[in-house]
This record gives structure tokens, C-alpha cells and sequence, in this order.
């Protein structure tokens, strides 16, 4: 029985795979996060030439800016990654559970012997994937053209704040995913995403001490990883505690709403 749905749930995620390939999906989502990478390093490092090229400046003045490090532009880079690069893939992720309800897709393929569970769980792996894919794309980008312009960053601070930003946007697309379930509006799911990791964020932003547990701290603790070693240990222990019950708490979720709505319908 348990080899009967596991072989269902892989049959799904290839399908969800199939569909970002035939979407292109695949191919533009990692892309952008490669021009966001390389964007960062190279225009941190022309900086200075760029503000003298722009004019309005006065004839003879020096514009020194003090050169960064280059943990200092991975962690920049990754504060990128978590606008511009949140944004696109919540915008692709928005409709994976509404636009086919809305469709009646979902309906066809739940009154086959599919569980709900590997539906969602399915959409959910399909989701994570292209989001790891793309910023260990656009990260390891954004790592070499550094090391071209500002110097080697170790190994292990790019492997450590790689892990743990990729568990802060494996949390936004789990937010998404519970809302695009949820919500019969796209743009309704993106926006209910989109506005609870940036209030999370600023919670844990505005009071670090008391709600640092909050899974908008991950982002903070990956720059903090990039650029030397996380201040406070235990308080990220407790994010990363809270960041997964939260993860399975939505899917969990979303499974439930996703068969009492097959059930209304």
C-alpha cells in the first residue's frame, strides 16, 4: 500500500515537473536569479565609476568608496534574492492549487485513485525544487563573479547561508501554496504570501530578542552566516523549530481544505 502511493506521488511530481518544463518555467525563474547574482558583484565593483559617469558631480572631486567584502556582497546578494527573487517565485506559484481548481483540473484528477495529500505534496516538491534550483543557481553565480572582483569567500559560509535562506523561500513557498488552497484568487494568494513574510519579517526584524523565533529571523541569520557566524544560536534553533512546524502546519493544512472543498464540490 505505502509502495503504491509513494510510485502515485513520483508519477505527480513528474508531472509538476513536466508542466515547469513545458511552461519554461524551468528555464526563466533559475535564469533570473542568475542575472540578480551576477547583477549584485558587478555593479557593487563599478559603483564608483558609475556615480562619476553620471554627472552632477563637481570637476575634480574623488569618489572613494571603501570596498566591500566579499562575504559583505553575498549577503547583499541574498537581500536581493529576497525581494526580487521572492517575488517571481511567488507570482509562479501563486495559481499551482487555484488555477486548476478554478479550471476543474483538480476535480479530474482527485476523483482518480490520487490522495489529496500526494496532490498537494506533489505541487509542494514541484515548488521546492525550482526554488533551491534557482538560488543555488543564482547564488553560486553571484559566489564566482565575487571571487573575480572582491575575493574568495569560504566555502562553508556560502554552504551555510545557502541552506539557510533556502529554508526561509522553502517557507514562502509553502505559504504560497496554503493560500493559493485556500483562496480561489491568484493574485489573492500572492498577496496573502507576499504580505505575511514581509510581516514576519518586520517582527522578527523589530524585536529580534523576543520574536528572533519567528521564521522571518532566517533570513537575517543567513546574512549574519555569510558575513561571520550567527549571534545567537539557541534563538535560531527555536526559528528553525518554529519555521518547520509552521511548514507542516500549512501543508498539512492545505491537504485538509483541498478535500473538504473536493468533498463540496
Amino acid at each position: 500500500m505505502m509502495t503504491s502511493s509513494f510510485t502515485r506521488l513520483l508519477v505527480m511530481v513528474q508531472k509538476e515537473l513536466l508542466e515547469l518544463v513545458r511552461s519554461l518555467k524551468l528555464l526563466w525563474v533559475p535564469l533570473v536569479f542568475v542575472l540578480l547574482g551576477v547583477m549584485q558583484p558587478a555593479s557593487m565593483y563599478y559603483m564608483p565609476l558609475i556615480l562619476e559617469k553620471a554627472g552632477n558631480i563637481t570637476e575634480g572631486a574623488v569618489i572613494e568608496i571603501p570596498q566591500p567584502l566579499g562575504s559583505e556582497v553575498l549577503a547583499q546578494t541574498l537581500q536581493q534574492f529576497g525581494t526580487l527573487g521572492l517575488l517571481v517565485l511567488v507570482l509562479v506559484g501563486m495559481s499551482s492549487v487555484s488555477g486548476e481548481r478554478n479550471s476543474g483540473a483538480a476535480s479530474l484528477i482527485l476523483v482518480k485513485p490520487i490522495a489529496v495529500f500526494s496532490f498537494t505534496a506533489s505541487k509542494w516538491t514541484a515548488l521546492l525544487l525550482l526554488a533551491w534550483g534557482s538560488l543555488s543557481a543564482g547564488y553560486l553565480a553571484s559566489w564566482y563573479y565575487t571571487g573575480l572582483l572582491f575575493g574568495d569567500v569560504q566555502a562553508s559560509k556560502v554552504l551555510g547561508s545557502l541552506l539557510v535562506f533556502g529554508l526561509w523561500l522553502s517557507f514562502a513557498m509553502t505559504l504560497t501554496l496554503f493560500f493559493s488552497t485556500l483562496l480561489r484568487s491568484s493574485a489573492a494568494a500572492a498577496f496573502s504570501t507576499l504580505g505575511t513574510a514581509a510581516a514576519l519579517s518586520l517582527l522578527a526584524g523589530l524585536l529580534p530578542k523576543k520574536l528572533g523565533w519567528l521564521p522571518g529571523s532566517l533570513s537575517s541569520f543567513a546574512y549574519q552566516t555569510a558575513v561571520s557566524d550567527i549571534a545567537n544560536v539557541s534563538l535560531f534553533g527555536w526559528a528553525l523549530a518554529c519555521t518547520f512546524t509552521l511548514m507542516a502546519a500549512a501543508l498539512t493544512g492545505a491537504s485538509w481544505l483541498l478535500r473538504r472543498s473536493s468533498a463540496i464540490d
